[in-house]
């Protein structure tokens, strides 16, 4: 393909074999294999010439489109021409929103959000070493997982938790709830895997304050958890502040602030410290900008997590 559009542009199959390092005979060759199969004559040669045929013509914009797509899916997973590429482990997550706000803001910048397939924050931390993505998004609870020199890990973002329920739950009118007032309540986050960070942060946040965390029964997305809370009279779940949700007016739900203290997921940058993208700068200075720290009296987070 590359090479009849080299010899289209020239009309010599000469010049063109100069331009792409080739012999006369080895663009000829490739020129006549992608004639035969595409079943017709795309040049009218000559012995100085070679002009499109009709069909040529017909095929040659379509060639070059070709051509421009085949660069882009290159340029898509060379890490020194590809677009910033960010993990943001769930795309409906304060995370996820973030980068929207930040692509908003600087619409001249281009931005890969990738949602790695294995959530082992060890796995993701490989990834930012090998250059596999720029940047991840991770709680750093565990305090078993060791960051390498070459990282850099910063807090940016304070996710508040909020609590979201069916018009017909007991606490639906309420304009605040406590932590307290959860606990007759079955929360329900099916699903949920343990030994993953954010299984370990809703485990803590069970036993420290009494919640009924229910993990159990196979999660069927996020549009099926809303139906289940429309209709319910008892069920409800945990969603942070920053995250994204949709649903029908006719369902009704409502997110309740949860307050004294606010349970708050602590999301962290982590990137290379030698990674040159030029991206990379400007994001960190807009999340720096948005982070603001909690105060300790009024909010909660895992035990374990950095104050970085």
């Amino acid at each position: 393909m590359r090479t009849f559009v080299a010899v289209a542009d020239a009309e010599q199959f000469q010049a063109a074999g100069d331009d792409l390092g080739l012999t006369h005979q080895a663009v000829s060759k490739r020129v006549a294999k992608l004639e035969r199969a595409l079943g017709v004559s795309l040049l009218d040669r000559s012995t100085r010439r070679a002009r499109l045929s009709v069909d040529g013509q017909v095929f040659l914009p379509h060639a070059r489109d070709l051509l421009k797509a085949a660069s882009r899916a290159e340029g898509s997973v060379q890490k020194e021409n590809r677009e910033f590429r960010v993990d943001v482990l769930n795309t409906r997550t304060a995370p996820a929103t973030e980068l929207w706000r930040f692509r908003r803001l600087q619409p001249e910048v281009t931005l890969d959000v990738v949602t790695l397939p294995d959530a082992d924050t060890a796995a993701a931390i490989t990834a930012v070493l090998d250059g596999t993505i720029d940047a991840t998004f991770r709680a750093l609870t565990d305090s078993t997982i060791r960051i390498p020199t070459a990282i850099r890990a910063g807090r940016v973002i304070e996710d508040h938790h909020q609590l979201l329920v069916g018009p017909r739950h007991p606490l639906a009118d309420s304009t605040t709830v406590t932590l307290a007032d959860l606990r007759p309540f079955r929360i329900w986050m099916p699903g949920m895997r343990a030994n993953t960070e954010w299984g370990d942060y809703y485990a803590e946040l069970s036993n420290e304050f009494g919640l009924q965390i229910d993990t159990m029964g196979p999660s069927s997305g996020v549009d099926s958890l809303l139906d289940e809370l429309a209709e319910s009279a008892n069920l409800s779940t945990l969603v942070g502040e920053g995250s994204r949700y949709l649903w029908p007016e006719s369902y009704d739900l409502r997110r309740i602030p949860i307050i004294d203290p606010t349970p708050t997921y602590p999301h962290s940058i982590l990137w290379r410290a030698d990674n040159r993208h030029p991206v990379l700068t400007a994001f960190l200075d807009y999340m720096r900008e948005q982070h603001r720290p909690p105060a300790s009296s009024t909010t909660w987070a895992p035990s374990r997590s950095p104050d970085s």
